[in-house]
């Protein structure tokens, strides 16, 4: 074998797939696509695709992102390279990203439909899908721990309790109120704005923003 016929051969092996992450009604979810096509037809999975050979993995996963929810600046990042999906072994470069749900804009198709869901409630998946789920939602509740991706998730303005609302979708438990807003203002990752919501028939509460939105270790 030639090593162009090498190199080919294992293109076609590698795929991309992207968990794209939201937080919607006090649910994390993740974004999955019905298959329209053999194997799996009719089952959910990841978004994803085989690698194009002029493609470079970090932007096949920006343009899958960018097809499933129309937004691409946002907290995007490569997961895991996986290699026992399916029987062939084939590899798959796995990536995750979190998008705000009110600019994630989802394609209207009639196949390969997209649709949200919970991740405590996600259906059979095809190709071992879900490990690949519960490796991200793991890596995310560990980076939630050390870093600001939570800013991803949120608009740019936004309430303390909006912000721990994401928290807590996310690690899957209630917080403490005092002891949260008491830790999230010592990180000083975030700042207010001087501005306040309107929203509710309480006093309007505080909006703040991040001082940074892109990612941030602390």
């Amino acid at each position: 074998m030639t090593p162009d016929a090498s190199s080919s051969s294992i293109e076609r092996l590698v795929a991309v797939l992207v968990v794209i992450f939201t937080v919607e009604a006090g649910k994390l979810r993740i974004l999955l696509i019905r298959r329209s096509a053999d194997p799996f037809k009719d089952h959910w999975s990841l978004p994803g695709g085989r690698l194009l050979p002029a493609d470079s993995l970090a932007e096949a996963a920006t343009r899958r992102l960018e097809v499933e929810t129309g937004v691409t600046d946002v907290f995007l990042e490569q997961l895991y390279t996986f290699s026992d999906l399916d029987e062939a072994g084939s590899i798959a470069a796995a990536y995750w990203a979190l998008v705000d749900p009110n600019r994630a804009k989802l394609p209207d198709r009639l196949e390969w439909q997209p649709r949200w869901y919970a991740v405590d409630d996600l259906p059979d998946l095809a190709f071992l899908n879900g490990n690949v789920v519960q490796y991200a939602v793991t890596r995310l509740r560990n980076k939630l721990a050390y870093s600001n991706v939570a800013y991803s998730l949120l608009a740019a303005e936004f309430t303390l309790s909006q912000l721990q609302q994401v928290y807590e979708a996310i690690l899957g438990r209630s917080m403490d109120k005092r002891n949260f807003r008491k830790r999230i203002i010592s990180l000083d990752i975030i700042e207010p704005t001087g501005r306040f919501s309107g929203q509710g028939r309480h006093r309007p509460a505080q909006l703040y923003a991040f001082k940074e939105r892109r990612p941030v270790v602390f």
